[in-house]
């Protein structure tokens, strides 16, 4: 008789198989091209467990807008439009908040799964789903319904189901509970991931304490290789942690009514993570931007108000040192993780009552490191959704204002501005009353248990109505003193002096004021730093004009304005002198093993003109001379910063070896830098580099109308690669263009074409 295989044989061969099975998805041809048409032709429309008429409207760039005779009907009709345009990014994005990456990527995942179960996003969803309001729960559940509807009935699920080995799981209200948290992650986490392994280093306090009185260390920019870099790219991508948002009071409107202008910074990836939506039912009526398989407008307007945010950057965290918890206070549990291709793996997962203890998630897990506990707020019961809900619902500040109470995380700056003319803005989040900023980068038990005592929310917090100046503006700046300690790392100044300098010089402000603006590559730090850069050469380093290229380099940098225009020869020859400027500098003043990570933190102007400020001529003689020979050096490599600055759009599948180039869609120049109003963030830009985040979607409302609203997303509607909506807003976006999506059904039912009624 033959022999039974080994239980590792047989995982072998099931792997084999398996991989063989991904490896014919990946080669594949695509599916014939499908048009909007072609493509609506999958969307259900019988067999509905809906209770009324329904219809979903579409238009030519696959935007839909659902009307509907009750709520429930809405909600379900919206989950059907979510799983249509992104099943696939919404499954991926449910894997990524359970913890079950490895089960898509194999054994490569495993590090990035332990890390995740160590963070317990979606902890909280339990209790959230049970205190929900009735109201707020059966909207999320036939969300859910919708959801599930769709991907039961599916004549053909997603590539990524295939190409990542997905099975069609059911939807829960805990999985949209989960991605919820996932949206909601704390962008100090990603701060803190460059900052721990630097704990270490003599000059620690000192470093600490200039990194939190500074704005700097805050805008995520997702380079190298290594697996904490994996990390941030997903959480960062995913989590709303940057934007620009400006409201425009009427009496300074060239059309007499409000302004409300919104563009969200996240990760640039196809699909992007941003939907366009509008809904019509009994108690919700809006258009605006919606999160893959969230079923609320985070950013929108109704017929009465308007709202976008931007992320507060608000400390909804601690790291808790629970180096001296007795083990009788910590539970522990194993956690199995499956792994595709392999064994399976476990995450071994350590409770306190602060948190869970995540240093025992790598790559925290290789530092020198006490214990680590996470206190964050987005551990305990709130409710974002049904906030959100109610915003959507509201009809004057008072009730936009009161709808935050339930708003935890992220913390966020939220504009409002209504068909009165009336503009505000408040803080929305769950914060400790701080006394101040901490110490270390962790506190010990009895310093958070003080903190954490009192809890504040928005209703704690300043709030603005009316200002005299006429307009509010929001870029992630450090908000205004509150009585407690708000946050620690905030974005400089630049893009909100931007708006107020471009907002304050008009005599009324118009939309297309307003598309001006979300383009604009000024960077007025970049400039300041530029002067100081010229003024160096032209007193420590004069001879350096003996040289013709050097002597053109330094003319690049004389005669730049501070835009990052794609032809701007002036950038690159700023940003090449830059980096190997802040490089030598480092490596000369703190040794070349601290150089890299310090040089990379203090990209930031403040922080740098500060050191140059406490440094001798000689060491910013050889710095100069680094930054310089770059510079010359880039005078034929690069003919305009868009020759350096690509903006590659991609699937995250594209990293693949050799397969992940049919998943790149695009790599042209691109204007804009870190902090210039249209955002396009890099790294030290040492030569040619990818942009990884910024400006990846574009709202702008006018309150006098209601029709008046304007959308464009950074690639598409659709998340199917054989969509003619993938990347169809592209050349919008690039150009500066946007789609009109009406608000009125009347205008909808016109300039909408295609129309889908549901029934049982």
């Amino acid at each position: 008789m033959p022999s039974k295989a080994s239980p590792a044989a047989a995982k072998i061969a099931a792997a084999a198989a398996a991989l063989a099975l991904s490896a014919r998805a990946l080669l594949a041809p695509w599916p014939r091209r499908e048009n909007v048409a072609r493509r609506l032709a999958a969307f259900p429309t019988r067999g509905l467990p809906v209770e009324g008429r329904v219809t979903v409207h579409w238009n030519d760039r696959q935007i839909p807008f659902v009307e509907a005779e009750s709520d429930g009907d809405a909600a379900f009709a919206l989950g059907l439009v979510h799983a249509h345009l992104r099943l696939g990014q919404m499954a991926t994005a449910r894997m990524i908040a359970r913890g079950r990456v490895s089960e898509a990527i194999g054994p490569a995942g495993v590090d990035i799964d332990r890390g995740l179960r160590a963070l317990s996003l979606a902890r909280a969803a339990p209790e959230i789903e049970r205190t929900m309001d009735e109201a707020t729960l059966l909207w999320v559940r036939r969300f859910v319904d919708g959801i599930n509807r769709y991907q039961d009935g599916a004549a053909g699920l997603p590539h990524d189901f295939a190409v990542l080995g997905l099975k069609p799981e059911p939807w829960t209200v805990a999985d949209v509970l989960a991605i919820g948290r996932l949206a909601g992650t704390d962008v100090n986490w990603l701060v803190w991931a460059g900052l721990l392994p630097l704990r270490a280093r003599p000059d620690w306090p000192e470093l600490w304490a200039r990194l939190t009185k500074a704005e700097t260390a805050a805008a995520p920019v997702f380079g190298g290789g290594d697996r904490t870099a994996q990390v941030q790219r997903w959480l960062g991508g995913l989590s709303r942690s940057g934007s620009n948002s400006l409201a425009v009071a009427g009496r300074r409107s060239a059309t007499g009514g409000a302004l409300m202008a919104n563009d969200p910074h996240l990760g640039i990836l196809v699909p992007g993570v941003w939907l366009i939506a509008g809904v019509k039912s009994p108690s919700c009526h809006a258009v605006g931007l919606m999160g893959p398989g969230l079923p609320v407008f985070a950013i929108g307007r109704n017929p009465h108000i308007a709202w976008g945010g931007t992320n507060l950057r608000a400390a909804s965290s601690d790291l808790v040192d629970a180096g001296g918890v007795p083990d009788s206070e910590i539970a522990e549990r194993r956690e199995r993780i499956r792994v595709r291709w392999w064994f399976d793996g476990q995450a071994r997962v350590r409770e306190t009552r602060w948190g869970p203890i995540v240093t025992d998630a790598p790559p925290l897990a290789r530092l020198d490191l006490p214990p680590l506990a996470l206190k964050w707020a987005g551990h305990e019961a709130s409710d974002e959704i049904g906030a959100m809900l109610a915003v959507s619902r509201a009809r004057n500040f008072d009730e936009f204002r009161a709808a935050f109470d339930r708003f935890a995380v992220p913390g966020q700056t939220m504009l409002y501005a209504d068909a009165r003319g009336n503009i505000g803005q408040i803080m929305a989040a769950w914060l400790p009353a701080r006394a101040g900023t901490p110490a270390d980068i962790f506190l010990d038990t009895d310093a958070c248990d003080a903190s954490w005592r009192t809890m504040l929310g928005g209703a704690d917090l300043p709030y603005s109505f009316n200002p005299e100046a006429g307009f509010l503006a929001s870029a992630n700046n450090r908000p205004p003193e509150t009585g407690t300690q708000v946050g620690f790392f905030f974005s400089p100044d630049d893009r909100v002096d931007r708006m107020a300098a471009l907002i304050g010089s008009e005599g009324a402000v118009s939309v297309e004021t307003l598309k001006a603006l979300q383009r604009d590559v000024h960077m007025s730090s970049s400039a300041r730093l530029r002067d100081l850069f010229v003024a160096m050469l032209d007193r420590l380093a004069p001879e350096a004009a003996a040289d013709a290229k050097g002597a053109e380099a330094i003319g690049r940098l004389r005669d730049w304005d501070g835009a990052y225009r794609p032809e701007s020869s002036g950038a690159v020859a700023f940003e090449l002198f830059r980096a190997d400027f802040a490089a030598r500098f480092y490596a000369l003043r703190d040794g070349d093993e601290r150089a890299a990570p310090l040089a990379a933190m203090r990209r930031g102007t403040a922080l740098l003109e500060e050191d140059i400020a406490a440094a001798d001529e000689e060491l910013l003689r050889q710095a100069l001379a680094a930054g310089l020979s770059a510079a010359a050096d880039g005078l034929d490599a690069f003919a305009g910063w868009g020759d350096m600055h690509r903006l590659r759009l991609a699937h995250p599948l594209s990293r693949l070896p050799l397969a992940g180039r049919r998943y790149r869609f695009a790599d042209e120049g691109v204007g804009g830098s870190s902090e210039t109003l249209m955002k396009t963030a890099h790294g030290t830009a040492a030569g040619r580099h990818a942009v990884t985040y910024g400006s990846n979607a574009r709202h702008i409302s006018d309150l006098s109308d209601p029709d008046a609203n304007w959308f464009v997303l950074l690639g598409g509607q659709d998340g199917r690669f054989n969509s003619s909506t993938l990347l169809d807003q592209w050349d919008l976006w690039r150009r500066g263009d946007y789609v009109r999506v009406p608000l009125t059904l009347s205008a909808v039912r016109e300039s909408f074409p295609h129309a889908l009624s549901l029934g049982n």
